[in-house]
């Protein structure tokens, strides 16, 4: 019998990594094939297993897990769920722009926990809008107004057409695709597909990484927005 979506546990405290691989061990769809208590052993677990999923925490001894998650995605086609103790902390900025997929907090119920590791794996982003509007804020703070994107993104950025273009815009302003098809007046399966084209011509691994994307690109200023 196939073990299903392969998943490793990274977290230091002992108790917490152990709940989790539990709750995960437990699901008929899932297979907790490792753990790691730090960020240098999650990048070698994450290696030798090639996990479907890893479960990684932010703050780890010898490696973050910010550390480890940009080794990983790099090394790797494992999707990366962060695990952090308060909503939208200091650290989930660059744990996305590592090229995590997502972020959940560790008092989450474990039904939570479960559908996370499940959307992740599918290869959707865990970022609802409204937590894509709180990042867009964290994001206002750290980008410059007066910084020129580098030549390379707007050459890459070029490669969209206008509604796929359009559409990236409204992903980074933290819009559900729901609320894009009621925008630009096409279908949410429309809108699916051209996020999907997007994704693939940028490179990027999905709606995260378009919306950090968008902002370093400069397609879309801090605090400016076109007309609805």
């Amino acid at each position: 019998m196939s073990e299903g979506l392969r998943v490793l546990v990274a977290d230091d405290q002992v108790l917490v990594r152990d709940g989790f691989c539990v709750i995960l061990d437990a699901q008929p769809d899932m297979t907790v094939v490792g753990e790691a208590g730090d960020g240098e052993e999650a990048i070698r677990a994450a290696l030798a297993l090639r996990p479907d999923v890893v479960l990684m925490d932010v703050r780890m001894p010898n490696k973050s897990g910010i550390e480890a998650t940009a080794e990983i995605c790099a090394a790797t086609d494992a999707k990366v769920l962060m695990l952090t103790t308060y909503d939208l902390d200091e650290y989930v900025y660059d744990a996305l722009h590592a090229g995590a997929s997502g972020f959940v907090l560790k008092n989450m119920r474990r039904t939570e926990l479960v559908s996370a590791v499940r959307t992740i794996a599918a290869g959707d982003s865990l970022l609802a809008p409204s937590v894509t509007r709180r990042l867009i804020a964290n994001m206002t703070e750290r980008t410059a107004p007066a910084q020129r994107p580098a030549a390379a993104l707007v050459t890459v950025l070029a490669s969209l057409t206008a509604r796929e273009t359009d559409t990236l815009r409204l992903v980074a302003q933290g819009l559900s695709n729901a609320e894009i098809a009621t925008r630009l007046h096409v279908t949410e399966n429309t809108v699916k597909t051209h996020i999907s084209r997007t994704l693939t011509k940028l490179g990027l691994r999905d709606r995260v990484q378009a919306v950090v994307f968008a902002y370093e690109s400069g397609l879309v200023v801090p605090g400016i927005h076109p007309q609805e």
